[in-house]
C-alpha cells in the first residue's frame, strides 16, 4: 500500500513554517502508527540552505525528531530502515539529480511502495509523481533522468496559480500545463494551489487543506476536486 501526503508548499499565506501542514502531518503519522518514530528527511532540494540548516528548520517546524539522510554513510540502508520519510521543497532538478547521484531512486521507490509513509511538499511532492516535467523550477542542473519515484501515478503541479498577473507577458500556468498535455496527451496533472494537499492511499486520494485541487487532462479538461472528499485516481 502506498501512503502519501503531498502538499503544495511548506507555507500558506502569512503562517509560520509548516504550521498549516502540521496537524495533517501529525494525523497522517498517527493513523499509520509511526507518530513517535524518528523521521528520515531528504534535504537535497534546498539549494539556498545547508543540509544541516534545512534539517533543523523542519525539525523545529514540526516539533519532531528529524534526521537528514546526509548524516548517513549508507544512505540506502537509512531509507530501508526508515519508518517515515519527508522530502522537502526547493529545486526539483537539484533534488532529483542528487537522488540519482546517490543511487537512491530505486530504494525510495521500493520503500514507498512497501507502505512506508511519505510526506512531501513542493519539490518533494513533484518527485513522488511520475516525473518532474510539470514542476515550476529552473533546470539549474540536469538529473540523470526526469523520471521520479512514481508512487503517485500521475503528475503534480504545486504552487498552482490560475491566470496571469497584470503586465506579465509570459505564459500562464494553464498554458504551460496545456503544452505538457499536448505533448503528453495521455497524462493527468493534479494542480495544487497553495494551502492544499493530497492524501493518497493506493488508488484513492483525499483533498486536504484550504483549497480545492484541479485534475487536468487532455484538451485541458479540468475537474475540480473538492476539499475533504475522496476520489479514485
Amino acid at each position: 500500500m502506498t501512503k502519501l501526503l503531498l502538499f503544495s508548499a511548506s507555507l500558506y499565506r502569512d503562517t509560520q513554517y509548516l504550521s498549516h501542514a502540521k496537524s495533517f502531518i501529525y494525523d497522517f503519522l498517527e493513523e499509520n502508527k509511526c507518530h513517535n518514530d524518528e523521521i528520515l528527511f531528504i534535504p537535497y532540494a534546498g539549494v539556498r540552505r545547508s543540509n544541516e540548516e534545512y534539517e533543523q528548520k523542519v525539525s523545529n517546524g514540526l516539533n519532531k525528531k528529524v534526521i537528514s539522510i546526509h548524516r548517513f554513510n549508507d544512505k540506502i540502508k537509512a531509507i530501508e530502515d526508515a519508518k517515515a520519510i519527508i522530502v522537502g521543497g526547493g529545486n526539483s532538478f537539484m533534488l532529483l539529480a542528487l537522488v540519482y547521484k546517490f543511487n537512491l531512486l530505486e530504494a525510495l521507490r521500493a520503500k514507498v511502495h512497501s507502505g512506508t509513509c511519505y510526506i512531501g511538499w513542493s519539490a518533494g511532492s513533484n518527485i513522488a509523481g511520475k516525473s518532474i516535467k510539470t514542476c515550476n523550477d529552473m533546470p539549474i542542473i540536469m538529473p540523470k533522468s526526469l523520471e521520479s519515484i512514481g508512487a503517485f501515478k500521475h503528475h503534480i503541479n504545486p504552487h498552482f496559480i490560475s491566470g496571469k498577473f497584470p503586465n506579465h507577458n509570459g505564459e500562464s500556468r494553464e498554458e504551460r500545463l496545456e503544452e505538457f498535455l499536448i505533448i503528453n496527451p495521455h497524462e493527468i496533472v493534479y494542480a495544487l494551489p497553495e494551502g492544499s494537499a493530497l492524501k493518497i492511499y493506493n488508488d484513492e486520494c483525499e483533498v486536504l487543506g484550504f483549497h480545492n485541487v484541479l485534475k487536468i487532462s487532455k484538451n485541458m479538461h479540468i475537474e475540480e476536486l473538492a476539499l475533504h472528499t475522496k476520489y479514485r485516481l
